[in-house]
Order: C-alpha cells, then sequence, then structure tokens
C-alpha cells in the first residue's frame, strides 16, 4: 500500500480550539475507530489497524493492484467470529458518510432481515448517538455536519442530511431495486457448513451477486464481501475462480498464527487454550473454516497448492513438449498440456480442455501445437487416440507443414488413480502454472483445485492429463519411447 499522507501535514494548520485528537480522526480511519472506541481497537491488535489502513486504501485510491497498477477498489475480508470484522466495517459506513454524507450511498446485505436491520441500526445509531459525558468524543465530535434526516430514521433505510438516500440494508437477495450506491456490502451470506455443501444454494447465490448486486453498484463503487470461507464454492471462491478474480484484494486471517507456539490472531479474543476446548467439541473441518478460513472442502483436495511463475520468470526451456488425453467417454474432456522443460521442470505454456467433439479437437491441438512450438508430443492411444494422433500429425503437414513436432503415442495400462496420487508431489512443486491460470484456463482450474485426494471424483480427466505431463517430462510411465531429444 502506498504511503497514506502524514497526519501531521493534515492538521498542520487546526481549528482554533479543536481537539488534535478529532482533526486526526476525521483523516484516518485507524484513529477514528481508536478514539471511539479505545478498549477494542489497540495497538497489541495489529491485524484491526491493518485492516482499518486497507479499507481507507481503497476509498482513498491508495491501495494499488500490483498486477493492474490500478487503485483496488474491491475487498473480500475473511477473520474469525468475533474479531472484530463487521463492527469494524460498521466504524467504516459512518466515517465514509463524515467524509462525504451528501454522496455516500451504502447497500448492505446480510445472511437475513433480522441482521439486515440489526447491522443498519448500529450505524445509524452510531451517527445520531447523544453525548452524555463531556469527557467521551462521539460521532458529532468529529463529524458534526453529518447528521441523521428528520424523519427519516428507519433501522434498514435511512438518509443523512442534504441526501435523498444513504444506507440500505436487506437480507441476501432480497430486494435492492430502485436505488444505487457508491458502497456494495455482502456480509456472511452462508449461515452454516450445511448451507456450504448445498451447491444449488451457492449457485443461487452467485447469481445474486451477478445479476442483481452488481447492477446496483455505480462504477467506481466499492464491494466489500465479508465472509467466513466455508467452502471453494462459495461466493468468495467463485469470485476468485473468474476472471475478476485478480481484481479483488484478499484480506484473509487466521485465528491461528503458528500452531508450534501457539500464537493465536489474538489471544484476548480467542486463546489458544479456549481454541483447543473448541476443537475437542467440534468438528475439525468445521473449526478450520469458521476459525481459520480454511474452506471445508479444501482439506480433502489432492491439490492444496501450486507452483506458480509470473510473465518473464519462466527459463528459456530446453525443449516444449505435450501430453494429451483424449476423451473417454461422451460425458469426458480432452486434455492437452503444453510445457516448457528445463532441468527436470515444466512451465506450463497452454492447456487445451475441453469437451468439443474430435472432429473439432483434432485441428485445435493441431494449431496449438504448431503455434507453441512443440518439439514432442505424446497421445494417449486407448479409446481412438491413435486414430487422432494419426489425425493431428497430418493436420499438422497439411495445414501449417510442420515436420518439427514429433508425436507419437502409446497405450496407457498403469492404474489410473494410482499414478494420479503419485505424481501429485510433482505436480504441485515443479510443474509451475502462470500465475493469472485460474482466469486464463478457468475450467481446468476449477478441475484441478477441487480434485479430492480421498475420490468419489465426477471426473478426472484434468489431473490425468497433467499427470501424464509431468511424466513425459521426468521421463517415467514405462513408455515405448518416452524421452526423444
Amino acid at each position: 500500500m502506498q504511503r497514506m499522507t502524514s497526519l501531521l501535514e493534515r492538521i498542520a494548520n487546526p481549528e482554533s480550539g479543536t481537539d488534535t485528537r478529532i482533526l486526526a480522526a476525521r483523516h484516518s480511519f485507524w484513529v477514528f475507530c481508536k478514539l471511539l472506541y479505545p478498549k477494542f481497537f489497540k495497538d497489541d491488535r495489529p491485524y484491526l489497524k491493518e485492516l482499518c489502513d486497507v479499507l481507507q486504501g481503497i476509498y482513498e485510491h491508495t491501495l494499488i493492484n500490483p498486477q493492474t497498477q490500478e487503485p483496488y477498489r474491491k475487498l473480500m475480508l475473511n477473520v474469525p467470529p468475533r474479531h472484530g470484522k463487521s463492527f469494524t466495517i460498521s466504524l467504516f459506513n459512518r466515517w465514509i458518510m463524515g467524509q462525504d454524507p451528501v454522496n455516500t450511498r451504502v447497500i448492505s446485505l446480510s445472511y437475513n432481515d433480522t441482521l439486515a436491520g440489526r447491522f443498519g441500526k448500529q450505524v445509524r445509531d452510531g451517527i445520531s448517538e447523544t453525548k452524555a459525558d463531556p469527557n467521551i468524543v462521539i460521532y458529532s465530535d468529529i463529524f458534526p455536519g453529518t447528521r441523521i434526516k428528520d424523519g427519516d430514521g428507519a433501522a434498514q433505510l435511512w438518509a443523512l442530511e442534504g441526501s435523498y438516500f444513504s444506507f440500505l440494508s436487506a437480507g441476501f437477495g432480497g430486494t435492492i431495486t430502485g436505488v444505487g450506491c457508491s458502497v456494495g456490502i455482502i456480509d456472511d451470506p452462508i449461515k452454516n457448513h450445511i448451507e456450504a455443501y448445498n451447491d444449488r444454494l451457492l449457485e443461487d447465490q452467485y447469481r445474486f451477486y451477478g445479476d442483481t448486486f452488481l447492477s446496483r453498484v455505480e462504477e467506481d463503487g466499492i464491494q466489500i464481501i465479508i465472509m467466513t470461507r466455508w467452502s471453494s464454492k462459495d461466493l468468495c471462491g467463485r469470485i476468485l475462480a473468474s476472471e475478476d478474480g485478480p481484481e479483488w484484494y484478499e484480506f484473509r486471517r487466521a485465528a491461528v498464527v503458528d500452531e508450534a507456539s501457539h500464537t493465536m490472531l489474538c489471544s484476548q479474543l480467542l486463546s489458544w487454550e479456549r481454541y483447543q476446548r473448541i476443537l475437542r467439541s467440534t468438528s475439525p473441518d468445521i473449526v478450520q473454516a469458521n476459525y481459520n478460513n480454511q474452506p471445508i472442502d479444501v482439506k480433502g483436495k489432492l491439490y492444496p497448492h501450486f507452483a506458480t511463475y509470473a510473465p518473464g520468470q519462466a527459463p528459456k526451456p530446453e525443449r516444449i513438449v505435450a501430453y494429451v488425453d483424449t476423451a473417454d467417454t461422451g460425458s469426458d474432456s480432452l486434455m492437452c498440456a503444453i510445457a516448457g522443460q528445463y532441468q527436470g521442470e515444466g512451465y506450463m505454456r497452454d492447456v487445451y480442455f475441453t469437451a468439443a467433439p474430435m472432429e473439432v479437437t483434432e485441428a485445435e491441438t493441431a494449431r496449438r501445437l504448431h503455434e507453441n512450438a512443440v518439439a514432442y508430443c505424446l497421445i494417449e492411444s486407448n479409446n481412438g487416440g491413435r486414430g487422432f494422433a494419426r489425425n493431428v500429425e497430418r493436420i499438422l503437414w497439411e495445414r501449417y507443414r510442420n515436420r518439427h513436432c514429433t508425436i507419437k503415442w502409446f497405450h496407457q495400462n498403469e492404474n489410473k488413480q494410482a499414478r494420479i496420487l503419485a505424481g501429485s508431489s510433482y505436480v504441485m512443486n515443479h510443474l509451475y502454472m502462470p500465475d493469472d491460470w485460474m482466469v486464463r484456463w478457468k475450467d481446468y482450474y476449477t478441475a484441478m483445485t477441487g480434485y479430492k485426494a480421498t475420490g468419489g471424483n465426477a471426473h478426472d480427466d484434468a489431473p490425468d492429463g497433467t499427470t501424464g505431463l509431468a511424466e513425459l517430462i521426468q521421463g517415467k510411465g514405462g513408455r515405448r519411447d518416452p524421452i526423444i531429444y
């Protein structure tokens, strides 16, 4: 994050008689939180200051996305329960309304109408608080010009003086038509692990987000999603796997910082001893999701992580190789993986993962082999693969006059599941994916990151083909002609 403007510079000419703490709170969200609620926002809770600085950076366009060099306008907030995430967002609403009471318009969605009303009331009451003790600073001391409009103070829909609409809260999936917002907030749309396993519910939430919520957020508006990461298919997971994924800033913190030293994110809010008691009485999967933001369906993943490389970081390959696994049945997909090989490691250059028929995939595979300057391509001859290989070889010559690419086919007779499991370590650690692969090859990314080590997978085409490429690079797999340089 770019360094924020110095508070000393911004209060160098304070108004006569005004407390410098109040002036600082107007210009610093962190100081604002500390001044109003000093018992919660303390210096020994650094994650809260980090969160406040991120929120202010997004609001002031100073938090820069290193990939796009543009300011972030979208935030995912994944913090353990009772650690102040919703409370901080409530205060953020008040602070930005103090910055611009006329033009700030917020739409906030919670799990249901009850929670939505509670959140709206919290923001509203914080702004309209009455001063009872002259020694205690309240909101109106900091932003005296920001007031709730008379007669317009319902908990879920209200306006500030000078504005026709300032705040609307509703249950997720509820009615939010007729108004637009400069800040759109979604707060914990999933209730529990049961809903996290409900694919239809997760799909409905994603559709509501895309079809309704986004249409309410104005151009250059701020989006904030507050969630417990229950599932890789939840709203955060789906967005991160989409083309918009790189535009989001993830503020993700686990309750357990270091198990070996028993270090917690905030031991005052959740001690190691209490965490152990929770573990003894609750399913470990649910604890990992609820407190450490580790999705339930991630624990059983075969590939919990992947090595990546940035543009320009891949070394000059010794050769470029490809592995093709044709579709076994009508419901399966063709998998063509192309990588640069260098000192026993692979750098993925292209993936063709599709359920299209062979009359389409033969020509497209040939095109990709030619355009990627593939020197050696290995194709499984099972289930029509031999005819596929011959047609690809023919198309390479007839269309591209390409004899540079050597095409070989072989019969794969080893156990598929055993190969995939045995090759998983190499795939994760030595087969490098481009750092934007979740956008570039969306379906392939979803298939790889969702594959379960415990079985029960509907399809295994992506891991099978990727494992074949890994074996080719390593010279493994019992092929008749495994490695040709």
